[in-house]
């Protein structure tokens, strides 16, 4: 047995930091979606049983992310969409990473909502729940980012830079040694996005209309992000805008305006 700096060698078996940092993201995500189910009168292990299918869609959905937005680099590595659409087998591996959040949570919608269709659930109180540990698996799985030396942004002698490896930095940034670590500042807003949105469920349950929580969630994580991609060095470009960048602008606005519709219409019980 050794370890590299991306992950565990166990005789022929290798297991990456990546993914087992994902895993355990997705871990501690329904344990806490387990906890406000038992809140609401559920049995926890609901949430284990539906944790295969948001788990399955949601890696489908941000490999998908991740095909169809190509970040720069990429692109000039040549390693576009159609590359992947000629390359299949390159479109299955994630073993570097490539995964987006956007496509994630587009996914383990689908995923959830055919597990609440199959066990006759409500769909918007499967998103409330999962809402919190949604956050606090972004927030973990961003140290995924961190062992991958990716995610980084513009160079900085700030104490807390962090030291990119030459063969990870990207071009035309070879001469630099220490960069903003940008997967922290988003994992650290992700875990008190977590927090905050825990509070809501536990303190002001009964102001909030069934899918409330993760439409706050639709707003306060896409609010985050889009501020955090002015930073963000390796950019998906297309049609002259940074992608993922006007798709979080345009989910936080059109689910502010839904939550503000949704009340004036159905005032919440005081």
């Amino acid at each position: 047995m050794y370890v590299d700096a991306y992950g565990l060698h166990l005789g022929p078996l290798y297991f990456r930091f990546y993914g087992m940092i994902i895993m355990l993201g997705a871990v501690a995500a329904t344990a806490l979606a387990g906890r406000l189910l038992r809140r609401r009168g559920y049995d926890s292990s609901l949430a284990w049983d539906a944790l295969l299918w948001a788990l399955i869609f949601g890696i489908l959905g941000a490999r998908l992310w991740h095909v169809f937005t190509p970040s720069q680099s990429q692109i000039e590595a040549g390693i576009t969409t159609m590359y992947y659409l000629t390359h299949p087998l390159d479109l299955l591996d994630t073993r570097q990473g490539g995964l987006g959040i956007p496509g994630a949570v587009i996914g383990g919608i689908v995923g959830l909502g055919i597990f609440a269709r199959r066990r006759k659930l409500s769909l918007p109180m499967m998103l409330d729940v999962a809402a919190p540990g949604l956050a606090l698996a972004q927030g973990i799985g961003r140290f995924g980012n961190f062992v991958n030396q990716e995610l980084y942004g513009p160079p900085s002698d700030l104490p807390w830079a962090i030291p990119i490896r030459p063969e990870n930095r990207l071009p035309g940034f070879g001469a630099y040694e220490r960069f903003h670590p940008l997967f922290l500042y988003e994992a650290l807003l992700n875990f008190a996005n977590a927090a905050f949105l825990y509070y809501l469920d536990t303190k002001h349950s009964a102001r909030l209309l069934p899918g409330d929580l993760f439409l706050i969630y639709l707003v306060t994580y896409p609010t985050a992000r889009f501020f955090l991609e002015f930073i963000r060095l390796d950019i998906s470009p297309g049609f002259g805008l940074n992608l993922n960048q006007a798709a979080m602008l345009a989910v936080a606005l059109v689910s502010a305006a839904t939550l503000i519709l949704r009340h004036r219409r159905k005032p919440a019980a005081a």
